[in-house]
């Protein structure tokens, strides 16, 4: 598309959504070269709000496609309403096929080490000349830096960054279950994009954006950061923190249950007393504020963990629940998929698995946590075999089925 019909489709894309019925993205091209989590939760992200995301994976297919344990779901959770595109880029004619696609986009997304794209061309530099209202997001370890250079994983930056340090207990750093650094930096590189099209429409120009995994980390722990500097005192690992809230911690009641309590308030802890018969610590002067029972903490927990000790899980939950304080049960992730909240709230939806043991079988995923004009985004279109839409992108760029044979006999392309 040149740049003279830019403005038109945006005042278009503009006036659908408006009409009601479309996504907020619904019209925006996003050309993904990425693998792993980061770049392809930015992709999701993009494409769960609309756009048109075309994966670009090699011949051989995006390698999270057969990754075992803690990767098994890489590739079905972070790869939804994408199209599957697979190009040789080290084929002279799979790289002329990987760049016309690259320059008929809106955003293109990577993740790769710094300088694999510069190799062919097609970094930001490579391709801005050509479509100067290109937005390209970068997500990389580290930004620019004395770093820059390193390669990073998700366990790396929370090492080095202090997550892990403020997880684990003292003396063993631990990082968090779940790759939070490669979902959020992800999740950054949506909203630079975003925020790149919007200047975009002012400006008539696109951009590059950054978004980095040791910077998201610092940005995670920045609240233990400001702790320091707020109080000078350094702050400790999660499992030896000094609380806000002196009722605030996980209890193991009985029959070997464990749930999660708080009273973050004044009124909170009156309610708790009043709602199990704790008389005597409602009316203790030594108990009367937030501080007073923070600083109580090492008498005032062991003597609450004995007095809930006898409960069942499920008696302090409806106590809870009835009063309206704060509680939770400790889930796994696994029996979250029968979830009552989420079943209700439409927070899964279905999608069918396109690889492994399980190929063509369905799976419940969770979708983005937002609802736009009242709706969840949704699943439109599964998980993609491994270049299910070579052939419709290359013909929709001015290839003909001729053209497309010959990449497709050359291994170009697959």
């Amino acid at each position: 598309m040149t740049d003279s019909s830019r403005p038109v489709a945006d005042s278009a894309r503009r006036s659908t959504a408006a009409a009601g019925g479309a996504l907020p993205l619904a019209g925006v091209r996003v050309v993904e070269f990425s693998h792993m989590v980061m770049g392809p939760t930015c992709g999701m992200v993009l494409g769960d709000l609309g756009a048109e995301v075309i994966k670009v994976e090699p011949i051989e297919g995006d390698r999270t496609r057969h990754l075992l344990g803690a990767g098994a779901g890489f590739f079905p959770m972070f790869n939804r309403n994408k199209r599957s595109v697979a190009l040789d880029l080290r084929h002279p004619r799979g790289l002329e096929a990987a760049r016309r696609l690259a320059l008929s986009a809106d955003v293109v997304v990577q993740n790769f080490k710094p300088g694999v794209m510069g190799k062919y061309g097609l970094d930001y530099a490579g391709l801005a000349d050509e479509n100067a209202r290109l937005i390209y997001v970068n997500h990389m370890g580290f930004l620019p830096g004395p770093y820059e250079h390193r390669t990073a994983l998700d366990e790396v930056v929370q090492m080095m960054g202090g997550l892990a340090y403020m997880t684990g207990r003292p003396g063993d750093p631990l990082r968090a279950g779940a790759s939070v650094n490669d979902i959020m930096g992800g999740m950054f590189g949506a909203i630079g994009a975003m925020a790149a099209l919007m200047q975009r429409g002012i400006t008539g120009r696109g951009q590059e954006v950054d978004s980095a995994l040791f910077e998201n980390n610092v940005f995670l722990v920045g609240q233990h950061m400001m702790q320091y500097a707020v109080t000078g005192q350094p702050a400790a690992p999660m499992p030896e923190r000094i609380s806000s809230w002196a009722l605030y911690d996980v209890f193991s009641v009985q029959d070997g249950e464990q749930i999660f309590l708080a009273a973050v308030s004044d009124a909170q802890w009156a309610t708790f007393c009043d709602a199990f018969g704790f008389d005597d610590l409602r009316a203790d002067p030594r108990l009367a504020t937030n501080n007073d029972r923070v600083r109580a903490r090492p008498t005032l927990m062991p003597d609450l963990r004995q007095r809930l000790a006898g409960f069942r899980a499920s008696e302090i939950a409806e106590r809870f629940e009835r009063h309206g304080l704060p509680y939770a049960p400790i889930a796994r992730p696994e029996q979250l998929f029968d979830d009552p909240h989420l079943q209700a709230t439409g927070g899964l939806a279905e999608i069918t698995l396109p690889d492994g043991e399980r190929a063509g079988q369905s799976a419940r995923t969770a979708l983005l946590p937002l609802r736009i004009g009242g709706q969840r985004p949704g699943v439109r279109a599964n998980p993609p075999p491994l270049g299910q839409d070579t052939l419709a992108v290359l013909q929709g760029l001015g290839y003909t089925p001729a053209e497309c044979a010959a990449l497709q006999a050359s291994g170009a392309v697959r």
